[in-house]
């Protein structure tokens, strides 16, 4: 089969198209044929040599595929081969096959396009996990979505929303923080204009939002603490910002504030089916119905994988970039 590998840790043009052999299925897999694969920020850490394959993972790129299945271990699952799905997986993505366990993949959503699938998986996994297990985002509760134009940041921003939470999110750039609004945040923050911690604080008249997700954290989180209300919680799943920074602990004495965070690939497969079946019970019944739609910004071919890199590292886009196979 067709792959994309990383020759070595470096820039997009260390990524090579090559001949790899199909995936060996090990028990409770099943064999995708890709038809499109979705690109996401682990992938470009990875890339750069600064976040580590999970043992037994395939160290191809891509977490994220929509495609058929082929063959494998269907038992008690509700799928058939020749079945279109979509999967998160541990890596192998970028390629004409790939392993996935059966117990993470899930259906097409009904009027979703492969491409649109293939952008699913990773961000929607990520944020259900973090925004309402791990920080338990209630009814009545607000949400601060740090990144709201990223994958992720889209996500949040419409899944939020469509559960009836009210949602801010902050973006670079004036074009971004409109963005944000038109995805149903109820205010864009552009955060190079404007303070966010000034911003939440008047928009939720005093009192601060309830979760925020975090993808930066460094100096963040500090002035996060300063926009949390009671008992608020800050969920971190990435630190673009730094993995250090200074935190008024008299704070979270006092207001009794959470500050926790996770990463989903090298969490078990019991772990993932568990937010599959929570995402097929109230989140795909959202997307069927239109109040949730993928955000796909650009689609690139398999052999423009250094393009689509380059693009995702320059933060201009708005939503997901997908890879298409097929």
């Amino acid at each position: 089969m067709r792959a994309i590998e990383i020759t070595r840790p470096g820039p997009p043009e260390v990524l090579q198209l090559c001949e790899r052999p199909i995936p060996e299925l090990k028990a409770g897999e099943v064999l995708i044929k890709v038809h499109a694969a979705g690109i996401n920020r682990p992938d470009v850490i990875q890339r750069l040599g600064h976040y580590p394959v999970p043992a037994g993972a395939s160290d191809l790129p891509g977490l994220e595929v929509a495609g058929e299945i082929v063959d494998g271990d269907l038992g008690g699952s509700q799928f058939r081969k020749g079945d279109m799905v979509c999967a998160l997986v541990q890596g192998g993505g970028y390629a004409e096959y790939c392993a996935a366990p059966i117990r993470q993949c899930l259906p097409i959503p009904k009027g979703l396009s492969v491409v649109e699938a293939a952008s699913l998986p990773e961000t929607f996994f990520t944020v259900w996990s973090n925004v309402f297990d791990r920080a338990g985002l209630a009814e009545n509760e607000t949400l601060l979505v740090q990144g709201g134009t990223s994958g992720i940041g889209v996500t949040a921003i419409q899944m939020a929303t469509a559960l009836g939470h009210r949602v801010l999110a902050t973006a670079g750039s004036e074009d971004k923080r409109r963005a944000c609004e038109e995805l149903g945040a109820v205010r864009g923050i552009n955060y190079r204009d404007e303070d966010f911690v000034e911003v939440v604080k008047t928009e939720t008249g005093g009192k601060g939002v309830n979760v925020i997700l975090d993808m930066v954290a460094g100096d963040y989180v500090g002035r996060e603490i300063n926009c949390l209300a009671d008992d608020g919680r800050i969920v971190i799943i990435a630190v673009l910002g730094g993995a250090k920074g200074a935190i008024d602990f008299g704070q979270v004495l006092r207001r009794r504030l959470t500050i926790t965070g996770s990463t989903l690939r090298p969490r078990s497969v019991e772990f993932k089916e568990a937010i599959a079946g929570n995402l097929q019970e109230r989140v795909w019944p959202l997307i069927e119905n239109g109040r949730i739609k993928p955000v796909i910004y650009k689609v690139f071919s398999l052999e423009e994988a250094v393009a689509a890199h380059t693009l995702m590292e320059s933060s201009t886009h708005v939503g997901k970039i997908v890879l298409q196979l097929q």
